[in-house]
């Protein structure tokens, strides 16, 4: 019988460009799940999955060719969508390392595991306004 290895830190989520990211957005879950799908068909990725919440959560799982890193990262922020520190330094390190590397790389494909969390912003000022709210 082999002894169990401890997997590596690199190899922790299975492959180094498969992200698992969190952020927020100030924008209702349905709409920026249609935008973000949109976004990520136009920039030639894929939409492996979506869904939210009723509590505004969105987990999306999506796709894209390496070569494609920085419209990715741009798209998320066009859209509204602040990234965890983590994240950041995530999608920065994936788009320096693809920049910098002698080999072409452009055709590998990275895999992000996506969960937003949305608060509207008319539920926030409606909140605001309620009687009692601080």
């Amino acid at each position: 019988m082999k002894p169990l290895k401890a997997p590596t830190t690199e190899n922790r989520f299975g492959s180094p460009w498969e992200l698992q990211v969190r952020g927020t957005a100030m924008e209702d879950a349905g709409r920026l799940i249609q935008r973000l799908t949109g976004a990520i068909l136009a920039h030639g990725g894929w939409v492996l999955s979506r869904g939210a919440n009723d509590d505004g959560q969105i987990n999306m799982l999506f796709e894209f060719e390496r070569q494609q890193c920085v419209e990715m990262y741009t798209m998320l922020m066009e859209a509204g969508v602040e990234l965890s520190q983590l994240a950041h330094m995530r999608f920065t390190e994936l788009c320096q390392c693809t920049r910098s590397t002698c080999a072409d790389v452009g055709g590998e494909i990275v895999s992000v595991d996506a969960e937003i969390r949305s608060f509207p912003a008319e539920v926030m000022v409606r909140d605001e306004a309620a009687p009692g709210a601080k």
